[in-house]
C-alpha cells in the first residue's frame, strides 16, 4: 500500500466509474426517446433527475444519484456513482476482518468508489436489471468487485442467453475460469433463502478480486462495465413494444416484492452503505416504485 502510484490509481478508477455512469444515462435517455409507438409511448420521454450525495456532510466524499421516474420505458431507474472515504465503524471493521482484510484493528481507514444501477421497467416483458462495479481500498489491502444480473418477471430464454453471452464476453481474456466461477457465484449470491429461489436468471458476481496485478483487475472491471449496455439495451428494444395484460403486470409487481426482500435482507451493498453513513436515499435507490406480495 506504499506504492506512490496508488493515489493515481484511485483517481483513474473513480474517473472510469463516472464515465460509465455518463454513458449509461445517455443510453437510457435515448431509449426513452426512441420509444414512439406501443404501450406508454404517449408519455413524455423520461429524464434523469440528478442529485449530489454526501457522506458525513461532504467531509467523507459523495457522488451523484441519478434517478429517472415514470418514463416511457423505465418506471424507475437509478444510476448512482460515488467516491467516499473515512473510518469504518466497529461493525464494518469486524465484517472486513472476517473476510480476511488485515489491519482493521490498527488502521480502519477506507476509500471506496463505484457505480450502482438498478432498473425497474414499465413493460412487464422487459427485464429488470442490476449492475455495479467498485474498487475498495484500505491501508493494508485493495480489491475490485461487482457484476450484473438479469431479473425478468416474464422470462424469455433467448434474452437470458443473450445477457449471459455478454457477461461471458466480459470475462474472456481476463481469466480462463472467470465466467464459470463468477456465474456460479452469482447463482449463489442472488439466491433468496427464505423463498427457496433465485431472484432472477443470474449473471456474474465477483468480490475481493485482487490478483496482485492492479492493472489486470481494473481492466476486467472495466470490461464488465463496458459489456453491460450491449447485454441489456437490445433486450429492452426487443420487448418494449410488446402489449401486456393485467396478469402480466401482477406477475411483475409480485416479482418486485421478491427483489425488495432480497435487497433489504441480504444485499452487501445496502448494508455497507447504511452502516458507513452514506446518503440513505441513494443506498435505497434500488427499491422498486411499486411492489406486491402474494
Amino acid at each position: 500500500m506504499t506504492d506512490p502510484d496508488f493515489e493515481a490509481r484511485k483517481a483513474r478508477a473513480a474517473a472510469w466509474f463516472r464515465e460509465l455512469r455518463d454513458s449509461i444515462v445517455a443510453a437510457f435517455e435515448a431509449l426513452e426517446d426512441r420509444h414512439t409507438s406501443g404501450p406508454a409511448s404517449d408519455i413524455a420521454p423520461g429524464r434523469f433527475e440528478v442529485t449530489p450525495t454526501q457522506r458525513d456532510g461532504g467531509a467523507g466524499g459523495g457522488g451523484l444519484m441519478s434517478v429517472l421516474r415514470g418514463g416511457r420505458v423505465f418506471e424507475k431507474v437509478g444510476v448512482n456513482v460515488s467516491t467516499v472515504h473515512g473510518t469504518l465503524g466497529e461493525r464494518a471493521q469486524r465484517a472486513m476482518a472476517a473476510r480476511g482484510v488485515p489491519g482493521m484493528e490498527s488502521d480502519p481507514r477506507f476509500w471506496a468508489s463505484g457505480i450502482s444501477l438498478v432498473a425497474h421497467m414499465r413493460n412487464p416483458h422487459c427485464p429488470a436489471v442490476h449492475m455495479n462495479t467498485r474498487m475498495f481500498w484500505t491501508p493494508h489491502a485493495w480489491w475490485f468487485g461487482g457484476g450484473a444480473d438479469l431479473n425478468p418477471a416474464l422470462e424469455y430464454a433467448e434474452d437470458t442467453a443473450h445477457f449471459h453471452g455478454q457477461m461471458q464476453a466480459a470475462c474472456q481474456g481476463h481469466g480462463q475460469d472467470y465466467y464459470p466461477r463468477f456465474k456460479a457465484w452469482a447463482d449463489e449470491y442472488f439466491f433468496v433463502p427464505h423463498r427457496g429461489r433465485a431472484r432472477g436468471v443470474g449473471g456474474i458476481f465477483y468480490d475481493d478480486l485482487n490478483t496482485g496485478d492492479w492493472e489486470a483487475d481494473f481492466a476486467f472491471t472495466r470490461s464488465v462495465g463496458a459489456h453491460f449496455l450491449p447485454g441489456f439495451v437490445p433486450l429492452v428494444d426487443r420487448r418494449r413494444e410488446t402489449p401486456w395484460t393485467e396478469e402480466d403486470r401482477e406477475r411483475q409487481l409480485v416479482h418486485r416484492g421478491l427483489y425488495a426482500e432480497y435487497n433489504l435482507v441480504y444485499d452487501r451493498g445496502t448494508k455497507f452503505g447504511l452502516e458507513t453513513g452514506h446518503d440513505a436515499n441513494a443506498v435505497l435507490m434500488s427499491l422498486p416504485p411499486i411492489a406486491k406480495w402474494p
